[in-house]
C-alpha cells in the first residue's frame, strides 16, 4: 500500500535488514556481557539466604573485574544502541501502522524493549555520577528493567529470527553489483561506529582498568583522587558522623564470649597488611593496603574459631548500607579485615576512622566503613 502523501520517504540504502542485524549482533554482545556482570553484582550485593553461605572470595578482584566490565559495556551499548535504532527507525512510518493482531503485539514487543533498554542506560549512566534524579530506587528498578530488557529481547529475536539467519551472513558470490555498494557503506558505517565504541571505551575504562587510568579523560570519577590515594563516596559528614561519637567509640563483638574493645586494644592485638581493591558500584575501582586485625581473630577471641555470620553496625547516620551482613566465608578468610590504616596512615574520617572493614572480592558498599559492633548471626 502506498504512503500518505505527509508520511516521509526514506531513501537511504543502509536502513535495511543486514544493516539492522550486523549493527545488533555487536550490541548484542554488550547487553549479554551487562546482563550477566549484572547479575553477579546484585547476588554479591544482596545473596538470597541459599547462595549467602556460598559466595565466593577468590580471585579477590573478582567484584573489581565484572563490575568494571558491567559500566563498561554499559558504556559502549549507548552508540551502538543509537546506531541500531538508526537503522531501523524508518519502520515506525511503515504503512499500515498494524496489519494484524500479531503485527500489533510485535510492535508493542519492541516499544517495550527499546524503552525499557533506553531508561536502563539512561539511569545506568546518572548512577556513574551518583546524581539520582528520580524519587524511586535505583538498584531495583534497575534490576527489574534488566529482566524485562532479556525478556522482551528473546521475544524479539524468536519474531525475527527468519529475517535474522537470512542476514547474519552473505558470501560474496551472493551479492549484485547494487548490494556491493551497499556492503562498502556498510562498512564504512561499522568503522565510525567502532571508532565511537572504541573512543567511548578507551576514554572511560581506565576508572577500573589501571593501565588505562591516564586516558581516562570522559570518566566521572579519576581512581587516583582522594585523600590517601582513594577517592570517598560517601564523607564522614555526608554519613553524619560526629566528633563526639568517635570520641566514645568501643567495638562491641557479640559472641558466646562477648567483649568490648576500645582503638588502644584493638591496635594492641596482632596487625595484619593485606593488598585489596575496592570497587564500586559505579565503576570505579582501585587496589590499596590496609592494616589492622583480622575479623576471624576477633570472633576467635568471642569464643567463634571457626567464623560466624555477622551483622556488621555502623556509626553513620545517613545514608544506605549503614548496616550489613557477612557470611562465614568472609569472616573466616585471612584477607578480610578490620583495617585501621589506609596505605601505611591512620583511616581518616572520610576513609572510616576508627576502623572500617576490608574484604576480597567484595561490593564498595559493603566494605562498611565507621564499624562499631560485630553482632553474630543464627
Amino acid at each position: 500500500m502506498d504512503l500518505p502523501a505527509l508520511l516521509p520517504r526514506f531513501r537511504g540504502r543502509l536502513h535495511d535488514p543486514r544493516t539492522a542485524t550486523v549493527v545488533g549482533r555487536l550490541l548484542g554482545v554488550a547487553v549479554l556481557v551487562c546482563f550477566v556482570t549484572g547479575v553477579v553484582s546484585h547476588y554479591l550485593q544482596e545473596p538470597p539466604a541459599w547462595l549467602s553461605a556460598h559466595l565466593p572470595t577468590r580471585p579477590v578482584s573478582g567484584y573489581r573485574v565484572t563490575q568494571g566490565l558491567h559500566v563498561i559495556s554499559g558504556t559502549a551499548a549507548v552508540p551502538l544502541l543509537l546506531v541500531k535504532l538508526w537503522t531501523v527507525y524508518p519502520r515506525l512510518f511503515a504503512w499500515p501502522p498494524v496489519r494484524s493482531v500479531t503485527h500489533a503485539l510485535e510492535r508493542l514487543s519492541i516499544a517495550v524493549l527499546v524503552a525499557a533498554t533506553l531508561l536502563e542506560l539512561f539511569m545506568g549512566l546518572l548512577n556513574t555520577v551518583q546524581w539520582y534524579v528520580w524519587p524511586f530506587s535505583f538498584r531495583q528498578v534497575h534490576w527489574a528493567l534488566a529482566w524485562v530488557i532479556i525478556g522482551s529481547l528473546l521475544l524479539h529475536l524468536a519474531v525475527k529470527a527468519p529475517v535474522v539467519l537470512a542476514n547474519w551472513r552473505r558470501r560474496p558470490t551472493e551479492l549484485r553489483e547494487q548490494d556491493i555498494e551497499d556492503e562498502i557503506d556498510r562498512r564504512s558505517l561499522l568503522l565510525g561506529l567502532g571508532t565511537a565504541v572504541g573512543a567511548v571505551t578507551l576514554f572511560t575504562a581506565g576508572q577500573s582498568v589501571t593501565p588505562l587510568k591516564d586516558l581516562a579523560l570522559l570518566a566521572p570519577r579519576d581512581p587516583d583522587a582522594g585523600l590517601q590515594g582513594l577517592p570517598v563516596n560517601r564523607t564522614a559528614r555526608a554519613a553524619g558522623i560526629t566528633e563526639e561519637a568517635v570520641r566514645a567509640w568501643r567495638l562491641h563483638v557479640e559472641g558466646p564470649k562477648p567483649y568490648d574493645l576500645t582503638l588502644d586494644e584493638l591496635r594492641a592485638m596482632p596487625q595484619h597488611r593485606v593488598e585489596l581493591p575496592i570497587a564500586c558500584v559505579e565503576g570505579w575501582s582501585k587496589s590499596a593496603h590496609w592494616e589492622g586485625v583480622r575479623i576471624k581473630d576477633l570472633l576467635a577471641r568471642a569464643g567463634l574459631p571457626d567464623g560466624a555470620r555477622l551483622r556488621i553496625v555502623s556509626l553513620q547516620r545517613r545514608g544506605g548500607y549503614g548496616v550489613t551482613e557477612m557470611d562465614r566465608p568472609y569472616t573466616r578468610d585471612d584477607l578480610t579485615l578490620l583495617a585501621l590504616r589506609l596505605n601505611g596512615e591512620i583511616l581518616t574520617p572520610d576513609h572510616g576512622f576508627p576502623a572500617r572493614v576490608i574484604a576480597p572480592n567484595r561490593p564498595g558498599v559493603l566494605q562498611t566503613k565507621w564499624v562499631t559492633r560485630l553482632e553474630v548471626l543464627a
